[in-house]
């Protein structure tokens, strides 16, 4: 199969022309109608200048829109960019200005984020639609390589400047086949789009859902009850969520109203999740769960933890132990965990390292910055930032982000393993766990928690809780109630933010 972007739709299309590929909300197309909806989008970016190479820009809700820009930019060989539909309008205009965005395609709501955008723009609705109607027809897609950069996406500055994250035809397309491998992928899924669309925890399905001609149905924005009815109305199959998401879902006091049998899977991705959520989610939707990880960088999947063959005969309690870990590595790529000197850690689930990756779904670098290019990776390999544990049968289970860990003492501390048992407390929605300075042990561990409507609790009954099940060094010193976690675009929390805010206060 060709690796290129655009022949993934024209696949599609021609086997399964009058299938429903898309729904959203009252639309419905078929893979023929989105095919030729997409060629009239690349013929209206041609007609006003698009060649090539050049980028186009897009901030939207999920929608129809968003999907066949993804195809319509690959279509012409430019580079699809993603925005993040949280951004401030000051941000956006960085970002386009260090992609050298030449036209913008927008939603109707982020128009006053625009004023400033120097891009000709095109919104979406009426606008939108007369531009496709205006330049129907047949399309040659324009010659493209497979190592030519089909997408650049932002990262979301947790640790500075955005950079730009190239991928490729090849990257996007392997990542697709290895995606449909893992997860047996059949022309019968149904995925929801539900994780934004700007961010790979769910763009990549726009491929490899394609590629097996199945069906996508698109929700806006997330709202838990407007998801669970979409499951049950559209009859979801399967769907990646960022663990926030599910966690709010499952802790919805409608969760059992409505019928999830046609679920077969949830995945997670974008962040750690406790093994209560884990529990939670397989217990409200009678469906498998798999925990995924990856990055931007790498297309995004690095690990799945889809159980081995001969690991399926275990209990269910063991199984969850699995379930709830990192997992073992995505087909499409290499991944080992090593220590401060390169060496890879013992598989014994204690000793700490960081996961370093290789392979064809991995970012050839950053847009215009060499400097950090080199910075992420060591012969040949990428520099992932973040730190875990390895056990016997080759699955990893993160610990922490490397700027996120805590030293207190010159003790260690993880934060993902004080937030699972902060998950565990009864009045629990949400928790955080992230360090501030502290002048006596050089950091000190706090909490934000935000509580279950109609639930209360203590600070210090939240301490003690932790105490009871964790070292005294790991215990927070401090909990803070907050009605919401700050949350970054792709619906991960923001622990700069929080660091931030208690400077503010303190």
């Amino acid at each position: 199969m060709k690796l290129d972007i655009f022949s993934i739709l024209r696949r599609a299309a021609r086997h399964h022309p009058d299938k429903v590929a898309l729904v959203d909300g009252d639309l419905r197309f078929t893979y023929s109608q989105v095919l030729d909806r997409t060629r009239g989008l690349a013929r209206y970016l041609a007609s006003q200048g698009i060649r090539p190479g050049d980028r186009v820009s897009i901030i939207d809700d999920n929608s129809h829109v968003f999907f066949e820009s993804y195809f319509a930019a690959a279509a012409l060989g430019a580079i699809l960019n993603p925005l993040n539909t949280r951004l401030a309008a000051p941000e956006i205009s960085a970002i386009l200005s260090d992609s050298g965005s030449r036209f913008l395609i927008a939603g109707q709501r982020f128009t006053d984020l625009l004023k400033a955008s120097p891009q000709e723009v095109l919104h979406t609705g009426e606008p939108y639609e007369q531009a496709i109607d205006s330049c129907a027809g047949d399309f040659q897609p324009a010659p493209t390589k497979e190592d030519d950069v089909a997408q650049l996406y932002y990262t979301s500055g947790t640790t500075g400047r955005p950079k730009g994250v190239m991928l490729t035809h090849k990257n996007v397309c392997l990542h697709a086949q290895a995606a449909i491998e893992e997860l047996d992928l059949c022309g019968s899924d149904v995925w929801g789009h539900i994780a934004p669309m700007f961010h790979l925890a769910d763009a990549w399905a726009a491929f490899a859902i394609t590629l097996v001609g199945g069906c996508h149905i698109m929700v806006r924005r997330f709202d838990p009850e407007v998801v669970m009815r979409t499951i049950e109305r559209e009859r979801v199959t399967i769907s990646n969520l960022i663990p926030t998401m599910l966690n709010l879902m499952t802790k919805h006091e409608r969760v059992s109203d409505f019928d999830f049998s046609s679920l077969r899977v949830l995945l997670s991705g974008g962040a750690p999740i406790a093994p209560e959520v884990v529990r939670s989610t397989m217990q409200a939707f009678g469906c498998d769960y798999i925990q995924t990880y990856g990055m931007t960088e790498t297309s995004p999947y690095l690990t799945v933890s889809i159980l081995k063959k001969h690991l399926q005969s275990l209990p269910p309690d063991e199984q969850l132990v699995f379930k709830a870990k990192t997992g073992r590595p995505f087909k499409a790529v290499d991944l080992k965990v090593v220590d401060e000197k390169g060496a890879e850690v013992a598989p014994d689930e204690k000793q700490v390292g960081e996961i370093r990756v290789k392979g064809e779904t991995v970012t050839p670098g950053y847009w215009n910055n060499p400097e950090e290019t080199r910075a992420a990776f060591e012969d040949g390999w990428l520099c992932t930032g973040d730190l875990a544990v390895m056990d016997s049968e080759g699955y990893i289970n993160i610990v922490d982000r490397k700027k996120d860990m805590i030293v207190t003492g010159g003790e260690n501390v993880y934060s993902t393993e004080v937030e699972n048992v902060l998950y565990l407390h009864p009045a629990v929605l949400e928790a955080a766990v992230f360090g501030v300075p502290d002048e006596k042990w050089g950091e000190a561990v706090r909490a934000a928690v935000v509580l279950k409507p109609g639930r209360a609790a203590s600070p210090d009954e939240i301490i003690a809780f932790c105490r009871e099940n964790l070292a005294a060094y790991k215990t927070p010193k401090q909990v803070d109630f907050i009605d919401e976690l700050p949350k970054t675009g792709s619906g991960k929390i923001s622990k700069k933010s929080l660091r931030e805010s208690c400077r503010g206060i303190e």
